[in-house]
């Protein structure tokens, strides 16, 4: 499996869009691609601005999959003025003890 870890920080004015456009985001990716096993998206408590994502898909090829599709595009164009910072990591994953 193929981690993605992404780190954003979201411009102060625009946190609750950029928020949503995430969930939205998260929701299309479960939805509308076979390789995207888990997509989490988790707020800062202490920083609105500051979002973590944690995707998880069955290899990279399904990740460059996923960076071509008409949502990705569009979301990365939507937030793209929004985003103050962004971090993109990548994983092999070692253990699978969350899943079934």
């Amino acid at each position: 499996m193929y981690v993605v870890v992404v780190f954003f920080t979201a411009k102060p004015q625009h946190t609750a869009a950029f928020r949503s456009a995430l969930l939205t985001q998260a929701h299309n990716s479960l939805e509308k691609e076979a390789g995207c096993r888990q997509f989490d998206v988790s707020q800062d408590p202490l920083d609105a601005n500051a979002f973590f994502l944690y995707e998880l898909y069955d290899d990279q090829p399904a990740f460059k999959v996923h960076c071509e599709t008409v949502h990705f595009k569009a979301f990365s164009e939507l937030v793209a003025p929004m985003t103050e910072s962004k971090r993109v990591l990548t994983y092999e994953l070692l253990s699978d003890h969350g899943q079934a």
